[in-house]
C-alpha cells in the first residue's frame, strides 16, 4: 500500500475511534460528602463554615482555590473548569479510612464516564474512584500515604460515545476499496 493510501486509512481509522474527553465543569454544582457525612465537607460558597448545606457549592469561576474543605480540615478539594479534580492534604494525614463523594446533580453536559488518577505529587498509594451513576463518583482515599501537602489529581471523562453500527462496514468498505484499486494497477516487470 502506498503511504498515502496508508494515511488515507488511518485518518478514517482515527475518524471513527471513539475516545472519552474531559467533562468542562464550568458553572458545576457539586454536592458533597465526606466520610459518608454531608456535615463532613465545607463548602466555598458557605465561606467553609460549619452551616447546614454547606457540603453544595458552586464551582469557584475564578479558579483561584479549593471548592471544598473536609470539617476535620485534613483535605482541600479543587475543581477545575476543564475537567480536572485535584486532592490536597493540608499537612501530615494520618493513616485512616478517607471516603469522599461528589454529585453533580445532572446539571453537567454529558455523563460521566471515567474518572483517571493523572499525577501525584507527595503522595504514594493508589486512591480508588468508583462511578456511582451518570453524575456522581466516590473516592476512597485510604490506600494512600501523603506526605505534608501531597496531592493526587484525576480527570472526570465523559463515557465515550458509542460508534454507530455502520461505521466498521463503512471502515471494511474503504478498505475494500483500497484493495481492489491497488488489484486493478497494472505491474511493471523489471528488466534484467
Amino acid at each position: 500500500m502506498k503511504p498515502h493510501h496508508l494515511a488515507g486509512v488511518l485518518a478514517l481509522c482515527a475518524a471513527t475511534a471513539t475516545h472519552a474527553a474531559p467533562i468542562a465543569l464550568r458553572d458545576a454544582v457539586i454536592t458533597a460528602t465526606y466520610n459518608g457525612s454531608a456535615a463532613g465537607m465545607l463548602g466555598l460558597d458557605h465561606d467553609f463554615a460549619a452551616v447546614p448545606g454547606s457540603n453544595t457549592t458552586r464551582l469557584d469561576p475564578s479558579d483561584s482555590g479549593v471548592e471544598f474543605l473536609t470539617a476535620d480540615y485534613l483535605f482541600g478539594i479543587d475543581f477545575a473548569p476543564s475537567g480536572a479534580m485535584t486532592v490536597i492534604a493540608n499537612g501530615a494525614i494520618p493513616a485512616g479510612a478517607y471516603t469522599m463523594r461528589f454529585d453533580f446533580g445532572g446539571r453537567l453536559a454529558a455523563a460521566i464516564g471515567a474518572i483517571t488518577f493523572t499525577s501525584a505529587a507527595g503522595a504514594s498509594g493508589m486512591p480508588v474512584a468508583t462511578l456511582l451513576d451518570d453524575d456522581s463518583f466516590a473516592l476512597d482515599l485510604g490506600g494512600v500515604a501523603w506526605s505534608e501537602f501531597g496531592s493526587v489529581t484525576a480527570e472526570i471523562s465523559a463515557a465515550a460515545p458509542v460508534p454507530e453500527p455502520a461505521t466498521p462496514a463503512l471502515l471494511l468498505a474503504g478498505l475494500a476499496a483500497l484493495a481492489a484499486t491497488r488489484a486493478r494497477k497494472p505491474r511493471h516487470a523489471k528488466g534484467g
